[in-house]
């Protein structure tokens, strides 16, 4: 049996032909102009989801990125602030040991010691205070801007911890999906609470410089090394967690060039080869119109219809 084509059923097919050809064109056209192969995920929807995939780890990964450059400034802020806490403490000690010498030094020169000290305390409660952002970097998530607060009762002086001596509310970092860093430090494990504070410590040292009675100031000594261990180890900490940051942030670049790749291995257009098929298509197309415009002439029949 011998299908019967007419003249109607020719047009069609070569309007559809043409319109096939002409959106191959267009496509090639949009990708050379954007340099994307995807620019729809009709275009090619398995590529498309794992470009879309690509680009979720990317954001995740520059948000890690940012996490652990704002860890970064957190622990240089501290590390800057127990580097003077360690020197003011080595000066303490150093004056400490001087006062010690009860037998060689007159009235007026313990007085001297105990104003250097008492300044040496008020640096000191500085950097306990130390701010990052307007956030005490020593008093956890603590919504008070400082760390230790001076309260007097009485004529009492104490020296109140803002912070959580649990450590439970720490300020942490995440730099992966999988694991955390903690950004700052404890407070009341440096410089003490209640009435074991650090400066409670240097207060007691000026009092018992100003004593009138025989006092020997040198029985601070064991109280001041010990609390100058804690700092040091505490320091030790933060260094540590300092060196596992900037690996996390090094890790982070080498992982952000890898998706990058990743991503443009499937959503950019070579284009050479992009120009090529272009010109290639072009070629079809006007090749389908001069064929169409040659098989399909009109006759005047088409006129009179």
């Amino acid at each position: 049996m011998v299908e019967r084509v007419t003249t109607q059923t020719q047009m069609r097919s070569a309007q559809r032909n043409l319109q096939a050809n002409m959106t191959h064109l267009a496509r090639l056209q949009e990708q050379a102009s954007t340099l994307k192969t995807i620019n729809r995920s009709s275009d090619d929807p398995t590529a498309a989801a794992a470009a879309m995939s690509v680009r979720a780890e990317m954001r995740a990964v520059d948000q890690y990125s940012a996490n652990a450059d704002n860890g970064i400034d957190w622990l240089t802020t501290i590390e800057s602030s127990l580097s003077s806490v360690s020197d003011i403490m080595n000066r303490v000690r150093d004056l400490t040991v001087q006062g010690a010498n009860s037998g060689s030094l007159s009235a007026t020169a313990k007085e001297a010691i105990a104003i250097e000290i008492e300044g040496l305390k008020t640096d000191l409660l500085t950097q306990a205070n130390t701010k990052f952002l307007g956030r005490s970097v020593f008093a956890g998530n603590s919504d008070d801007t400082t760390a230790f607060k001076t309260v007097t009762e009485n004529g009492s002086v104490t020296y109140a911890f803002a912070g959580d001596t649990t450590g439970a509310g720490s300020v942490e970092r995440r730099i992966s999906a999988t694991s955390t860093v903690r950004v700052d430090a404890e407070g009341g494990t440096i410089f003490g609470t209640g009435d074991d504070t650090v400066f409670k410590l240097l207060d007691d040292i000026v009092a018992d410089l100003r004593s009138t009675a025989p006092v020997n100031v040198g029985a601070r000594l064991g109280a001041l090394d010990d609390r100058m261990a804690i700092m040091t180890g505490q320091r030790s900490e933060i260094g540590a967690r300092q060196v596992q940051m900037e690996r996390a942030q090094s890790t982070l670049l080498e992982k952000t060039g890898t998706l990058d790749a990743q991503r443009s291995g499937i959503e950019d257009a070579d284009l050479g080869q992009v120009i090529i098929d272009l010109k290639l298509q072009e070629v079809t197309y006007q090749a389908a119109l001069a064929v169409t415009a040659r098989v399909l002439q009109p006759t005047l029949m088409d006129f009179l219809s």
